[in-house]
This record gives C-alpha cells, sequence and structure tokens, in this order.
C-alpha cells in the first residue's frame, strides 16, 4: 500500500510546489505595492477585454479567435478552474458588458447581444443590434452602460491623421440599448479604447491613444488622454492634441476650432497606448485608500527609441476627476526594452481582487493582499 500511496503523493505534492514556485516566480519579475501579490486567474490566448457576468464568471473577447471565453473560478481560490466558449463566430469581438440580462459585444462592425444559458453558454444566435463603420487602421471597439442606460461605443479612427468621412469614426457613439437611435455622443477623440462609468459622477471616461509621428519630437508628443465626456464635446483631433495645442500638421493646423475644444481631464506619458480602464470602488482585495481611484492598463509604444508603457497605472481621484497617475504594477518590460507581456484590461472581480488580461502571454493575472482569497 505505502509503495502504491508514496507516488500519487509525491505528484500531488510537486503539483503544488510547481504551483507555488511559478507564483513566486511571477511575482519575482513584477513590481507591486508592498501587501499585494499576482497570481494567474487564467491563461486564455490573445485575452483582450473583460466583463464579470452576474454568476460571478468572467467572460473574456479573444478577437482573432472570434469568440468570447468563459473562465469560472467556482471555489474561490483565486484560479479558474473551468474555461470554456461562451459565444463564438464574431466579428473580431472586443468590449463587452452585460446589461438587462444580456451580453452585449461590440464587434468590429456592429454590436450583437446574446442571451446566456445556465452552463454560461449562448442559448442562440446572437442578434445584431445595430452596424458602424468598419476596417481602416483602428479595428477594436469597446462599449459601456451609461447610468442613463443608454449604450455607448468608442470606434477608433481609420487612420493617424485624416478628415473622416464618416461621424461614427474617431467619435464616442450612443444608441438606445436595443441599438437603435445611433447619434455622436463625443468626437475629435483618435482612439479611445478604454471605457466606463464612474460610479458616483456617472460621466463617461475614455482612455485616448493620441497621434503618431508628430514633429518636431514624436517620441514625448503627444500625451495620451483621459477624457471626461461631454455631450456633444469636441476633444479636437486631428486639429489640436493635449490642451488645444494646435497641429504643426499644414493641413489641420486650425486654432481657431482647437479653442473650441475640450482638453484632456489628465495627460499621460505620450505613446503609453493607454487601454482598458476600471474604478477601484468595490476592489475590497486593495488597500481602502485606493476605493476612490481607477487603474488604467498601457499596453506599451511601438514606435518610440525607448519603449514606455507595458504596465499598469494607478490614477489618482479628486471630486470626480483625475488629478495624477503613478505606476501600480510593472516589471513587464526589461531595463533593455524587451517584453514579455503586455496588459489590456483590468476589471474588479467579484471578491475584490483585480484581473488583469495579457494578450501577449495569454494570460489572466489576479491581484490581491498576500494570503487573500
Amino acid at each position: 500500500m505505502r509503495l502504491a500511496i508514496i507516488p500519487v503523493f509525491a505528484v500531488v505534492l510537486a503539483a503544488c510546489v510547481s504551483s507555488s514556485d511559478a507564483q513566486d516566480a511571477l511575482n519575482s519579475r513584477l513590481t507591486l505595492p508592498p501587501g499585494l501579490t499576482a497570481g494567474v486567474f487564467a491563461r486564455v490566448d490573445g485575452a483582450r477585454f473583460m466583463a464579470l457576468g452576474a454568476d460571478g464568471a468572467v467572460y473574456v473577447s479573444r478577437p482573432r479567435a472570434g469568440e468570447i471565453v468563459r473562465a469560472m473560478d467556482a471555489d474561490g481560490d483565486g484560479v479558474a478552474e473551468t474555461q470554456t466558449v461562451a459565444v463564438s463566430g464574431l466579428n473580431r469581438p472586443h468590449g463587452l458588458a452585460f446589461h438587462g440580462g444580456s451580453l452585449y459585444i461590440a464587434n468590429t462592425d456592429g454590436v450583437v447581444r446574446v442571451r446566456l444559458g445556465a452552463d454560461g453558454r449562448a442559448s442562440g444566435t446572437p442578434e445584431q443590434l445595430n452596424s458602424y463603420s468598419g476596417g481602416g487602421g483602428h479595428w477594436t471597439r469597446s462599449i459601456a452602460f451609461g447610468a442613463d442606460s443608454m449604450m455607448y461605443v468608442a470606434i477608433g479612427s481609420t487612420c493617424n491623421m485624416c478628415v473622416e468621412r464618416t461621424p461614427d469614426r474617431a467619435a464616442v457613439m450612443q444608441y438606445d440599448a436595443d441599438g437603435r437611435n445611433g447619434r455622436v455622443y463625443s468626437s475629435g477623440l483618435r482612439n479611445a479604447v478604454g471605457i466606463a462609468m464612474h460610479p458616483l459622477t456617472k460621466q463617461i471616461w475614455v482612455t485616448q491613444n493620441e497621434r503618431d509621428n508628430i514633429e518636431p519630437d514624436h517620441e514625448d508628443l503627444p500625451p495620451e488622454e483621459i477624457n471626461i465626456l461631454q455631450d456633444g464635446g469636441d476633444y479636437g483631433w486631428p486639429y489640436c492634441y493635449g490642451d488645444r495645442v494646435p497641429s504643426p500638421d499644414r493641413a489641420f493646423n486650425d486654432p481657431p476650432r482647437c479653442a473650441r475644444t475640450i482638453p484632456p481631464a489628465l495627460a499621460m506619458q505620450a505613446h503609453s497606448a493607454p487601454l482598458g480602464v476600471t474604478f477601484l470602488d468595490r476592489a475590497t482585495m486593495l488597500p481602502p485608500e485606493m476605493r476612490g481611484d481607477a487603474l488604467v492598463a498601457f499596453h506599451g509604444s511601438w514606435n518610440r527609441t525607448a519603449p514606455t508603457g507595458t504596465k499598469v497605472v494607478r490614477v489618482r481621484i479628486q471630486d470626480g476627476r483625475p488629478v495624477s497617475y503613478e505606476d501600480f504594477i510593472s516589471g513587464w518590460q526589461g531595463a533593455n526594452g524587451r517584453r514579455w507581456g503586455r496588459p489590456v484590461d483590468v476589471l474588479v472581480h467579484r471578491d475584490g481582487s483585480i484581473l488583469i488580461s495579457d494578450d501577449a502571454e495569454g494570460v489572466i493575472y489576479r491581484v490581491a493582499r498576500a494570503g487573500g482569497r
């Protein structure tokens, strides 16, 4: 009996040691705030944006695969035991949102919604709610619902610098929950990727990826932005950047027009590529002093001599507005500029921990206080 038991015990022990060693290795590579630790919640190849279901499952978009994956941590140990395809056959799905009992999915050419069965999978064919412009340089679409139950969809520009042919590009569109009555809510937004509603002010915030190749200093200009949307607001692109600075390009240099635009609520390091944003009011696994702030995932630069970004930052908020930002988690990029991961989205999980998707490593990380479940 002992000969039969010992190998089984040894295998279980080895698995536990391996898991512990893997977490230690991860935390040795990342720099986190004191008292917090990181682990692997799930492995999802090409993981992009996330949404939390009513059942506590985490739904993750995989644009290249055209599907939404459901990851479930049923026993609350911080690791998803099951992973299934919830919805498939989609057209580059990106942003996700739950509303009215349905999962809304922002495909690159329109929003669909689908009812999920008891197993968390689509109970039928996704319903096409609307269509908007597809193609061009920025293919991602992000979605959020406001306190008014209206649907907001961020649609990036077709180009680096141009005058768009259709008004739904470089804009955030507003729709009824059924996809009807679409109109431009805010414009002049080159590529607003992260989108979320502030829990107290109920305003819609977006993270803004600004232009490339500006002269004379494309390395550190223009700043990336956080914008707080206003109905009918023009945020400047392509005619100006930052605090209403006119574009140096002759075709877009229009100071009078710039003077009428809305400057960013917060300027951030150029070319950081800010993507997902989440507010921390429900993040009970983080220090209490962070509950009024937000986290933003920096995907990282692509055309900067010294690469920047590739981290998650904490955005400090006062009186409902962002006032500063600082590193929250870093380490996905080495001193030599080489990267082994790229953060995409951030989500507060049902247990108050933080989930971070990484489309380069194909991982969803879980961040919580040390020993927290």
